[in-house]
């Protein structure tokens, strides 16, 4: 196209990318700059931007003048040192090298003939993780069994694709009216994509089991609850297809006994999955690898390289044990997708191990991150995270005004402020406040659940900025917004 368009011009890439390379370099040496958490109110953006796009080309110049002036301050820093809020969503040079490589080569991988490496790539770093990890053999591709692994892009979407295989494997002996009989069982404490994936799923609302978890157990699932569910359901002739358990709850990082459980769900047959979206990443160490001791029993099992483990969001790693059972639910085969490979059966089509067709090749991003920085590095940086939580819980215990709420596995530590006078009415609205008031620092990003009734704050140490000074910080800057509360709930007579 003379003088017009020129959507992929190498020199304009090179000199466009090493200008972006700039821009985002410059970004994470400013990151403790900004405010954590974005300062902006709804509706900010559009009173910014004109409200169609621009006829004619602008230059990159204007773009980051309008990155730097309108949309870095609608942005929540994730990559911040002083995030403390949610588990993490790492990034590293590795990851965002793989993240580029991605996007340049631009590929979608959802049949082997679409682009070999990106299957057998996958295929092989899927494998590697679940060596690290020390999964059965059953869960690996290049194993005797069946099994395998796929990168989902959230754990979400693992737990919609294991219950839709689950769903499909009980409906294949029953028939498909049987449906509305169907049972999915959980803790209370399961991530709520649990009930999403029931919604999608078929699964009635009231079939959707959410098992009660409390303090007597460290908020895990008891074997003697589940048992006694299952059995009332038998009773009553409802038909189960799914237990999902936590390795690492989102609220408290409780562990849910999988050797146990395993066992109840074996002699009912229930296909089992094992999330471990959080706390699978800690599991390289050996040291915390007895969390999943279990997972053995298990039909599926989950963690997400994209949160602990240095790699760009997205890459959620699923491994089966009977790969079939997910291409049976899943699989399509129209005719313009029908290949020699394909049909001879001598090729992974991973389009039929998920829901969309479409892939991209995020292998990429998990081979840039195992290989530049090696199992021991990634298990010192996991370790670090860890230590860095262990020395703010015990900067909690040594004030009396504070509570810790839960006992510490990882790298989230649960924990209160005590109201005055030990008055528990005001304890919700005393540590919401706290919260509000930290958070609106813009220093600190904390955040809160409820466990037992008990409004709670969470501290997570994950970002790979963060060193023992931002710590130390954050904790002086809760102090001192705890003082500042409690100081007015005594002069406004609140006790």
């Amino acid at each position: 196209m003379e003088g017009g368009l020129r959507p992929m011009d190498a020199e304009q890439l090179r000199e466009n990318g090493h200008k972006m390379v700039d821009f985002i370099a410059d970004y994470y040496r400013s990151i403790e700059n900004f405010p954590v958490v974005s300062q902006v109110e709804p509706g900010y953006l559009p009173e910014l931007l004109p409200d169609s796009a621009p006829n004619q080309p602008e230059t990159l110049q204007q773009v980051f003048d309008d990155l730097q002036a309108k949309i870095l301050p609608g942005v929540t820093h994730w990559q911040s040192p002083n995030f403390f809020a949610y588990y993490p969503s790492n990034s590293s040079t590795a990851g965002f090298l793989g993240e580029m490589l991605s996007a340049g080569l631009n590929i979608v991988g959802f049949s082997w003939i679409t682009s070999p490496a990106a299957t057998e790539l996958e295929m092989i770093v899927v494998d590697w993780l679940a060596k690290m990890l020390h999964l059965p053999d059953g869960f690996i591709s290049a194993g005797k069994g069946n099994g395998g692994g796929v990168i989902q892009g959230t754990a979400s979407e693992a737990v919609l694709v294991v219950l839709l295989a689950a769903r499909d494997r009980v409906l294949r002996n029953v028939g498909k009216t049987a449906l509305e009989k169907l049972v999915v069982y959980g803790s209370d404490q399961t991530h709520s994509a649990l009930q999403k994936a029931c919604q999608i799923g078929g699964i009635h609302p009231e079939n959707c089991r959410l098992l009660k978890a409390d303090s007597t157990t460290g908020y895990a699932l008891s074997p003697d609850l589940l048992s006694k569910a299952i059995s009332h359901d038998i009773a009553n002739v409802v038909l189960e297809s799914l237990l999902v358990l936590k390795v690492g709850t989102t609220s408290s990082t409780a562990v849910d006994p999988l050797l146990e459980l395993g066992k109840v769900t074996k002699s009912n047959g229930i296909w089992f999955h094992v999330d471990a979206a959080y706390a699978g990443s800690a599991c390289v160490c050996p040291e915390y690898r007895h969390y999943i001791d279990g997972v053995e029993e298990a039909d599926s099992f989950n963690m997400n390289a994209h949160k602990w483990f240095l790699t760009n969001f997205d890459c959620s790693v699923l491994w089966v044990k009977d790969r079939n059972a997910l291409i049976q639910a899943l699989s399509t085969n129209p005719e313009y997708l029908k290949n020699k490979a394909s049909d001879a059966n001598m090729v992974v089509d991973y389009k039929d191990w998920q829901v969309p067709l479409g892939r991209r090749f995020r292998s990429l991003k998990l081979w840039m991150v195992l290989r530049l920085y090696g199992v021991e590095n990634l298990q010192r940086y996991i370790r670090n995270h860890i230590k860095l939580a262990k020395q703010f819980e015990e900067l909690v215990a040594q004030d009396p005004r504070f509570e810790i709420v839960a006992p510490r596995k990882f790298a989230l530590v649960c924990f209160c402020l005590l109201p005055p006078h030990s008055n528990e009415d005001n304890s919700s609205k005393l540590n919401h406040d706290l919260l509000d008031t930290v958070n609106s620092t813009g220093k600190v990003y904390i955040s809160h659940t409820v466990l037992s009734g008990k409004y709670t704050l969470r501290f997570v140490v994950g970002a790979p900025l963060t060193e023992e000074r931002h710590v130390i910080q954050a904790w002086k800057v809760i102090q001192e917004k705890a003082s500042s509360l409690l100081s007015e709930f005594g002069m406004n007579g609140v006790s």
